[in-house]
């Protein structure tokens, strides 16, 4: 299995919410909320103080060299992207390399997170991210836009502007959502989901409404902060992924 690290990268947002989806992002909401008020939100925690998780026995020190002539996905997001506190092979970027490894498709997934990543971190890193044959972009981005309470017309600007970015190198988009603290309020958290909703509609996107759908809130799949994903909650956030991922390789045909 090979997920290419790069030293720079980018990221994404999303659309549409059902109750079921809006539950859970309450859920990880609250969770956000009390991380806020520690002022160490796990979310906004800076990459140097990321704990890397132990190497498991046979695996390889470091990740095999890439082939810069396959087709490549890159996945633009935050810790929960990089995989905080789960081994790197049990993100779930990696875990979609998996399913287009059983599924006939060459494409190369490129682990694109980093920890504390903004929307306007990913659009500086954008140009860095956007390396090879990018077929496709995955913005799993925005936490720590809510977590901090910044702007959301700059965060769908900046959103904007990736997307724009992505499309003229050449790549589909597919977004995904997230929520925002409800301490900031009914109208800060429905604006900031809204934008996704926006720009996945004004754009034509495909999307997944909520990142964390059936994995937030559920205290079996997540680690000890109560918002990242253990090994089995990144293996449905992979899973919840590829639906809509796997429809938009299809339309091409495998690539063996």
């Amino acid at each position: 299995m090979q997920v290419k690290m790069p030293s720079e990268f980018g990221r994404r947002v999303v659309p549409p919410i059902a109750r079921s989806v809006v539950v859970a992002g309450v859920a990880v909401a609250a969770a956000l909320t009390a991380s806020a008020c520690t002022g160490d939100g796990p979310l906004d925690r800076d990459a140097r103080d990321v704990d890397r998780a132990p190497v498991e026995a046979g695996a390889p020190a470091s990740l095999p060299a890439t082939d810069a002539d396959r087709p490549r996905i890159v996945v633009l997001g935050d810790s929960l992207t990089a995989g905080l506190g789960v081994d790197p092979h049990e993100a779930f970027p990696a875990r979609l390399q998996g399913k287009l490894a059983a599924g006939g498709y060459a494409h190369e997934i490129v682990n694109a997170g980093v920890s504390a990543d903004t929307t306007a971190g990913g659009l500086r890193r954008l140009a860095w991210s956007l390396d090879g044959d990018v077929r496709v972009v995955i913005v799993a981005l925005g936490g720590n836009d809510g977590l901090r309470g910044l702007a959301v017309d700059e965060m769908k600007q900046n959103l904007t502007e990736i997307i724009e970015g992505a499309q003229a190198y050449g790549a589909r988009v597919l977004l995904t959502g997230m929520e925002a603290p409800p301490n900031y309020g009914a109208f800060y958290t429905t604006a900031f989901r809204d934008t996704f909703r926006d720009l996945a509609d004004a754009f034509g996107l495909a999307f997944v409404p909520f990142l964390l759908n059936g994995v937030a809130g559920h205290a079996e799949l997540n680690q000890a902060d109560g918002i990242h994903p253990n090994a089995e909650g990144a293996g449905k956030v992979a899973d919840l992924v590829w639906l809509t991922l796997e429809p938009m390789l299809a339309e091409g045909g495998p690539t063996t």
